[in-house]
């Protein structure tokens, strides 16, 4: 797959992009920067959720191609991310019952792309994800995701407790995935419209976010095998949903 991320160089570059409100994926800045400008961009792409790199100049002389990079390199993600309001309100504007991902800090790209594929290919109406701490969504995310990024609603919230809050106003199920889940995910009726959250491949779900679900659930698996990928656990129980709603 060729490069699916924007790159832009320079100080007045970067400014123009944040102030048109890009989604900012990476920046390359020039190691010891001490420039107030050049230092205040990088607070306000760290605060959009940006990986930000420290790099010697020998690394944005070959990023840049001969361009005036002025020490600084960004990529632009070519994403355009939704309010969770509209997500929702175009979810439920047909008869076909809402079916909705969050992710509670994925951080694995490789995780994060595959994800995104099979929320998908399972007819997933939106991913919600978290502005900070979580896979960025950029070229590694659209290659893993084999371009299904592009075709999938995405929203950023401050904290996923944020989304949950708006999801309940709206009357929307939130059903959590978690090895402590007390019942099945076979045994659970997935016909009618929810909010499925899948926690970070560390740590799961956040204990503070759980205490908010209205149903935990678990994948039955062999004692030999402690756990599953996130990845493939998010495959599972999406088609599981798609089977029941077309059965």
């Amino acid at each position: 797959m060729e490069e699916q991320v924007s790159r832009i160089y320079g100080i007045h570059a970067l400014e123009e992009a944040l102030n048109a409100e890009m989604s900012i994926a990476k920046v390359f800045a020039q190691s010891n920067q001490q420039h107030p400008k050049v230092k205040a961009l990088l607070n306000e792409c760290a605060k959009q959720g940006a990986t930000i790199s420290y790099v010697p100049m020998e690394k944005l002389q070959k990023l840049a191609k001969g361009r005036n990079h002025q020490g600084i390199v960004a990529n632009i993600a070519p994403v355009s991310f939704v309010s969770l309001e509209t997500m929702i309100a175009n979810a439920t504007s047909n008869e076909k019952a809402p079916l909705f991902l969050l992710l509670d800090q994925i951080s694995d790209v490789r995780n994060f792309g595959a994800i995104i594929r099979s929320a998908v290919a399972a007819g997933v109406n939106g991913i919600v994800i978290q502005k900070k701490g979580g896979a960025p969504v950029n070229a590694d995310a659209v290659k893993t995701s084999a371009g299904t990024l592009f075709k999938i609603p995405i929203c950023k919230v401050d904290h996923i407790k944020d989304a949950l809050f708006h999801f309940q106003a709206e009357g929307i199920p939130i059903i959590a995935a978690t090895e402590k889940g007390d019942q099945s995910v076979y045994d659970t009726d997935l016909k009618d419209g929810f909010a499925l959250i899948m926690g970070s491949e560390g740590k799961g779900i956040n204990p503070s976010v759980l205490k908010m679900v209205d149903t935990q659930v678990h994948i039955p698996i062999a004692e030999e095998v402690d756990s599953l990928n996130v990845a493939v656990a998010s495959a599972v129980i999406l088609f599981e949903a798609q089977r029941q709603r077309l059965a």
